[in-house]
């Protein structure tokens, strides 16, 4: 347990020359400050704010259509959103709208701003939470692991993903690094309670599986409590039930906000738990399932060689305590231990599930990148032994700093290709919209078929144009739409009238299409490259609407990848389209359009 706080004692003359004052010029070296960090996070985090595409369909359909509904009257409403279910969480959404709405009170307001501008200051907010992890980082361990730590986030395609999306695992993402830099940083006495109130907000307001990442924290707690004397044990146990008591108020508080959207006593972070563990008749496996390996090839793309260092940080870190001279007490080397656990368990917990996605991850991401920094920390301090006497201290000091140099420039270049490869494969959902303020009408409708997983929300349709869908290849359910009932139904009535149509099986509802001759405009991907064969025939159901001049009329297309006929390289990676890349390792690319139905 940390020592008790007492007045800080005099500054004594230290020489230069001493061992444990370079040991303390070499931690100064790599300190930088707290708001160069803040600087550093929030610009790599507005750049995915600016830039990012909507990764998962899930983000549009149970995020970002219930906040339009809430500033706009309409929306599409998924299933988890129907009373009948009642697995998300309204409080969650209604911050965002209510964030959404503070944009239209600033000047040239409209929806497209409203999107960004949440988006925005998700960043902040990000970079807020990161800052305050790395300063606990740096004070609790060296300043070196806090600059990696900068480092393995800021150019990785992970944090490119997760910092700005509006999601629950990622809003559990921003709570866990709040509740691990109160965990990890004793400055000033145990925050356990506080660390346990975030924790507690990251898993009832966001994701409640997330909350299971203090356990590795709480289990120290416990575990000094034990070890220590009467009254430690006491105040342990006088901070964990405080953070109980804390985690339990905010539940009340959600259950009070659920309660009145939903017109019925509703726990939505219990009913998400019970749906995906629980349930008999649906359960997270009706949307696919994956093999054990997904994580392990999903996380070495977003981040490259930290992940590898992430993966071996602990045999990394239990060989050097054995093969160092060095005197660290066992407080230090257990708490080192501690930190570097919720990674480990949260990849093994994960990997076991059948259904997997890359969300799931996002609360790992900032334990990942302290594992990855506190491994090439330590690999750095044996790199650098200058003892002509051992095999590594005959190697030239600047040859080592090149080889890690080199290591390193090439990481930020294969994370930075890849970030700039996502935007130029995927960006032209968030760009073909524009026409739509100019050529749109009141009331009209823009149509999906296959792409309706691409839609990036109804922010980027003009006031009172909705979207529909029609029918395509796919069999599972599609969202329906909340009630817009006013008079007489009293506030947000489409969060508790009944529902119909919706279910908890993904069983496609026919009521859900439209026919396409009522679609003033419809979205529609073409990709010539697939189409090159003598045998391609279009599905049934999805016609090639792009080269249907006689019915369509184009309004605006832009450049999308066609990940079908392009290499795995090129999918992975932004390559520069020169002559000299053969053929096989170029892109190849459709078309995402937007058309409009001649008269």
């Amino acid at each position: 347990m940390p020592p008790p706080t007492s007045e800080a004692p005099k500054k004594e003359f230290v020489h230069p020359k001493a061992k444990h004052a370079k040991k303390q010029a070499i931690r100064d070296a790599y300190a930088i400050e707290p708001i160069s960090a803040f600087y550093i996070f929030l610009g790599a985090n507005l750049i995915a704010a600016l830039f990012a595409p909507i990764q998962d369909c899930d983000e549009t359909f149970n995020y970002w259509e219930p906040t339009h509904y809430l500033s706009h009257g309409y929306g599409l409403q998924t299933w988890e959103y129907s009373p009948d279910y009642a697995i998300r969480n309204w409080l969650y959404v209604a911050l965002h709208a209510i964030v959404g709405n503070i944009r239209r009170l600033l000047p040239h307001s409209n929806k497209v701003a409203e999107f960004y501008f949440v988006r925005c200051v998700l960043a902040f907010v990000c970079a807020l939470s990161q800052t305050l992890m790395w300063r606990a980082i740096c004070l609790a361990l060296n300043p070196r692991i806090g600059l990696f730590f900068i480092v393995a986030l800021v150019f990785s395609p992970g944090n490119f993903h997760s910092s700005t999306a509006y999601l629950p695992s990622s809003f559990a993402m921003y709570m866990a690094m709040l509740g691990a830099a109160a965990f990890i940083n004793w400055r000033g006495g145990l925050k356990t309670s506080m660390a346990m109130f975030y924790f507690a907000i990251g898993g009832v307001l966001g994701w409640p599986f997330a909350a299971a990442l203090c356990a590795p924290f709480l289990l120290e707690e416990v575990f000094f409590a034990l070890v220590g004397d009467k009254d430690r044990f006491f105040e342990a146990a006088h901070r964990v039930v405080r953070g109980v008591v804390a985690a339990g108020l905010l539940v009340f508080g959600d259950m009070l906000v659920n309660t009145f959207f939903y017109r019925k006593v509703e726990i939505a972070s219990w009913n998400i738990v019970k749906y995906n563990i629980f349930s008999k008749t649906g359960g997270p496996e009706l949307y696919g399932t994956e093999p054990w390996d997904f994580y392990f090839k999903n996380l070495t793309l977003n981040f490259n060689i930290w992940f590898v260092l992430a993966l071996f940080s602990l045999p990394i870190l239990l060989l050097q305590k054995l093969l160092s001279k060095s005197a660290e007490t066992f407080q230090t080397g257990f708490r080192t231990v501690v930190f570097l656990t919720p990674f480990y368990m949260w990849l093994a917990i994960f990997s076991l599930q059948p259904h997997k996605e890359e969300r799931f991850m996002y609360p790992a991401y900032p334990f990942l990148a302290l594992n990855a920094a506190l491994a090439i920390h330590t690999l750095l301090a044996a790199f650098g032994n200058a003892d002509p006497k051992s095999l590594v201290g005959k190697i030239p000091a600047k040859l080592k700093l090149g080889v890690v140099a080199l290591g390193l420039l090439f990481s930020m270049a294969i994370g930075l290709a890849r970030i700039y490869g996502l935007y130029t494969a995927y960006s032209a959902p968030l760009s073909i919209y524009k026409p739509l303020f100019e050529v749109g009408g009141e009331g009209d409708t823009v149509c999906f078929g296959k792409d309706w997983y691409r839609f990036p929300s109804s922010y980027f349709l003009p006031r009172d144009m909705h979207a529909k869908f029609i029918r395509s290849e796919f069999r599972g359910l599609l969202p329906g739409e909340f009630s817009e009932a006013g008079t007489g139904f009293g506030l947000f009535s489409g969060t508790w009238l009944p529902t119909s149509g919706l279910n908890d099986r993904n069983e496609e509802d026919p009521g859900k299409y439209v026919d396409p001759k009522t679609c003033v405009f419809l979205v529609d991907t073409q990709f010539p490259e697939q189409q090159k064969g003598l045998d391609w025939k279009a599905p049934p159901n999805e016609p090639d609407f792009v080269a249907d001049t006689e019915h369509w009329e184009i309004v605006k297309c832009e450049k999308f990848m066609d990940p079908a006929s392009t290499s795995f390289l090129a999918r992975a990676l932004w390559l520069p389209d020169w002559e000299i890349i053969p053929e096989k390792f170029r892109r190849k690319w459709g078309r995402h359009c937007l058309l409009k139905r001649k008269q």
